[in-house]
C-alpha cells in the first residue's frame, strides 16, 4: 500500500512540475522574460525527477520486486530535481553561490556534516538543501523589505521544498517509516506555493500601442 502511495504521489509531483513548467514557458514566450525561462526549466526538471522516481517504483513493483527502488534510478531522479532547485534558487535569489553572511554560511554547511559522502544521492540532497534553505532565507528577507505576497509564497515554497528534501534524506536513515511519503507531500506543497506567483503571469501575448 505504501509503495502504491509513493508511486501516486510521485506522479502527482510530475503533473504539478509539468503544469507549472508549461505555464512558465507560455509566460516566457509571451513576455520574453529570462527569469520565466529559467523557472520553466526548473519545474520541468523537478517534474521529470518525480517522473523518474515514479518509474523506479513502478519497475520494482512489477518487474524487479526487490521492495525498494533501484539506487541508480533514484539517484537520477534526485539529480534532475537538484538541477531544478538550482534554477529556482538562481531565478529568485542567488547572485553568488554562497551568501556573505557567516551565519547563513554556517546554516548551509549543516547538511555536509549530516550525510555520508559514500552515496551520490546523499550529496545531491545536501546540495539541494543548501540551495533551498539559502533561497528561502534570501526570499524571506526580500519579502520583509518589500511586503509582496508573491514573494512570501516563494519563500514559503522554497522552505517547504528544503524541509521536504531534509525529510527525504532522513527517510533513508529510517527506511521502514512513512517519512518518504511525508517528504513527497511537503515538496508537492512547496512546488504549488512557488507556482502560485507563476500562475499570475500573462498567458496571452502583450500588445503595445504603436502610437506610444
Amino acid at each position: 500500500m505504501e509503495f502504491f502511495l509513493e508511486i501516486i504521489l510521485n506522479l502527482v509531483g510530475l503533473l504539478v512540475g509539468i503544469v507549472v513548467g508549461t505555464i512558465s514557458y507560455i509566460g516566457f514566450k509571451n513576455t520574453g522574460s529570462p527569469t520565466l525561462f529559467r523557472i520553466s526549466i526548473a519545474f520541468f526538471a523537478i517534474g521529470i525527477g518525480f517522473g523518474i522516481l515514479a518509474t523506479g517504483f513502478i519497475l520494482d513493483d512489477f518487474i524487479f520486486k526487490t521492495g525498494d527502488i533501484n539506487r541508480g534510478i533514484s539517484t537520477l531522479g534526485v539529480a534532475s530535481q537538484t538541477v531544478g532547485y538550482w534554477f529556482i534558487a538562481f531565478s529568485h535569489t542567488i547572485r553568488t553561490f554562497f551568501p556573505k553572511s557567516r551565519y547563513l554560511r554556517s546554516i548551509g554547511a549543516i547538511p555536509l556534516f549530516l550525510v555520508s559522502f559514500n552515496y551520490v544521492e546523499n550529496i545531491l540532497r545536501a546540495v539541494s538543501f543548501i540551495l533551498l534553505v539559502y533561497g528561502a532565507i534570501e526570499t524571506l528577507i526580500s519579502y520583509i523589505q518589500g511586503r509582496k505576497k508573491t514573494t512570501l509564497f516563494v519563500a514559503i515554497g522554497l522552505g517547504l521544498l528544503g524541509f521536504g528534501e531534509f525529510i527525504g534524506w532522513y527517510s533513508f536513515v529510517f527506511p521502514e517509516t512513512i517519512l518518504y511519503v511525508f517528504s513527497i507531500l511537503i515538496k508537492i506543497g512547496g512546488l504549488i506555493s512557488v507556482g502560485i506567483p507563476v500562475s499570475k503571469i500573462p498567458l496571452r501575448k502583450i500588445s503595445f500601442d504603436e502610437n506610444l
